[in-house]
């Protein structure tokens, strides 16, 4: 196992244990950012993500959400914020919140680490981006 994914891993078991139910992204990514990782870059469906990190790049493929050949949603930003508002709540599984973020069109998403942001794109040139708050997770991560 390289170092990369060593200290990935650990991030991930941290954030999972200290992050509230409600609003946890941002612990997950403040957790992630102390860890050296820059930039996360998710493909929907494939659900593959790429992790940008300061000791070098991951991938890690998920189990995708659709298979063969499929027509992409249009990019639908009321659905889009309304998958992340329930996100947020607490009220989807991260599985339940990929799904609805593809059917909202959303084909990747981007999320900038050191700037607190997210970029959620369509298949055209579609884009809704947030900015989520800084969060203290203390050091260790």
């Amino acid at each position: 196992m390289s170092n990369a994914i060593a200290t990935l891993q650990a991030a991930q078991q941290r954030a999972m244990a200290i992050r509230p139910k409600v609003n946890g992204f941002p612990y997950l990514a403040e957790t992630l950012r102390q860890a050296g990782v820059r930039r996360n870059v998710w493909f929907l469906p494939s659900c593959q993500s790429l992790y940008l990190m300061e000791a070098g790049a991951v991938v890690d493929q998920g189990m995708p959400l659709v298979s063969g050949m499929t027509d992409v949603p249009r990019f639908d930003r009321e659905a889009l914020i309304a998958a992340l508002r329930t996100d947020q709540a607490g009220q989807s599984t991260f599985r339940e919140f990929l799904t609805a973020s593809w059917k909202a069109g959303v084909v990747r998403y981007d999320v900038d680490f050191d700037g607190r942001h997210v970029t959620y794109y369509g298949a055209d040139s579609d884009a809704y981006s947030e900015i989520y708050p800084a969060v203290d997770v203390g050091s260790g991560a």
